[in-house]
């Protein structure tokens, strides 16, 4: 049945001459190319019909023609298919070798990030257990330190005015405190003095030239108040930021004397030790370290000097300034001489606040 099948089917498609040889297809010369081309890619078994048996066996495969033009598009389709299919398989074995190439250089610089901050978690051990066991030994009498006494006496100088600055900084921040609170009751009286000058006909002079002392001694009060506050911020300024910025530059430099007095006394004991190979090795690496903090010793050292003196200048012209300021302000408002403390705020540029600014406004208070 099926030989029958595929004689009907090979006749219907290959006409036969009257010599028995094949006529001409119905397709031109360019066929017998096609059907090489066909061949030779090997288009997909799924997408061509192919009939075999007939004429003595399995051997002789025919192709029908009439599909030739759909297996030629289909191949060419199949071969562009397997370029993609091979360049995808080209960047399959590609890429994972740039993937890895790039995971690995991401695992180095790991790693190198882990050795630097091992090695730096290692130094850090060292030099705090050498700079402890100096700090301890000065403690107890056992160890030797470094002192520069022309230095160290400036700088306890220094201390002790920061000292005595801070005092004069509370004790200016109260009096502040104080004459605010009584010039508010100041204002309050004279408020008072005048809504009685209005009620009391009988009492109306009386009550009007203690509402208008009242008053003028308020104004001088906000007057004296403003040259106080500006001494107070410029005390503050001196004692909590120049002198500050000087001691955080000699507690760095107090740190990197201990530093230095650690390992040269290291240094010392190796010396003292045997003078073999391994020994000289760890004599030259200590002598290193000695000579990197040594130069950081010394640079704070000079650090510390050249901004003491431009502090000491510095302080001079402040404190210079701002006592006499203080003075001018203080005996011009009790000797009742308001020209003069006016003039006393024109001559050190202070500016007055005007009435109400210290109160939040209504937005803040939201």
């Amino acid at each position: 049945m099926a030989d029958n099948t595929m004689s009907k089917a090979a006749t219907m498609e290959i006409p036969i001459n009257s010599n028995g040889d094949t006529g001409t297809l119905t397709e031109d010369d360019s066929l017998e190319q096609d059907l090489q081309q066909v061949m030779v890619s090997g288009p997909n078994l799924n997408e061509t019909s192919i009939v075999s048996g007939g004429y003595g066996g399995p051997a002789g495969g025919i192709i029908p023609t009439s599909s030739i033009k759909d297996i030629r598009m289909k191949s060419r389709g199949a071969n562009l298919h397997n370029s993609n299919a091979s360049a995808s398989r080209l960047a399959h074995h590609t890429n994972p070798g740039s993937i890895n190439h790039n995971t690995n250089s991401t695992e180095e610089v790991s790693r190198g990030v882990a050795v630097e901050k091992l090695d730096s978690v290692k130094k850090w051990g060292i030099n705090t257990y050498k700079c402890t066991k100096q700090m301890f030994s000065e403690k107890f009498g056992r160890g030797s330190r470094t002192v520069d006494l022309e230095l160290e006496a400036q700088i306890d100088v220094l201390r002790d005015t920061k000292s005595k600055y801070e005092n004069i900084l509370r004790l200016a921040t109260a009096l502040i405190t104080h004459f605010q609170s009584m010039v508010q009751t100041q204002q309050a009286l004279g408020d008072t003095f005048t809504d009685l000058s209005q009620k009391s006909p009988e009492l109306q002079d009386e009550f009007g030239y203690n509402a208008e002392t009242q008053k003028l001694l308020c104004k001088n009060g906000e007057a004296l108040l403003g040259a106080i506050n500006f001494f107070v911020s410029s005390v503050n300024t001196l004692v909590n930021k120049t002198m500050e910025d000087t001691l955080l530059t000699i507690r760095q430099y107090e740190n990197a004397r201990l530093e230095f007095d650690a390992y040269r006394s290291d240094l010392e004991e190796l010396s003292l030790g045997p003078r073999d190979a391994a020994a000289m090795v760890r004599i030259e690496m200590a002598q290193q370290d000695y000579q990197v903090h040594r130069e950081k010793y010394e640079r704070l050292r000079s650090d510390v000097s050249i901004k003491l003196k431009f502090l000491e200048e510095n302080k001079v012209k402040v404190m210079h300034k701002q006592l006499l300021l203080f003075h001018n302000a203080i005996s011009a408002y009790f000797a009742g001489n308001q020209q003069q403390l006016e003039q006393t705020l024109i001559q050190f540029n202070v500016k007055l606040k005007p009435p109400g600014s210290d109160k939040p406004s209504w937005l803040e208070e939201q």
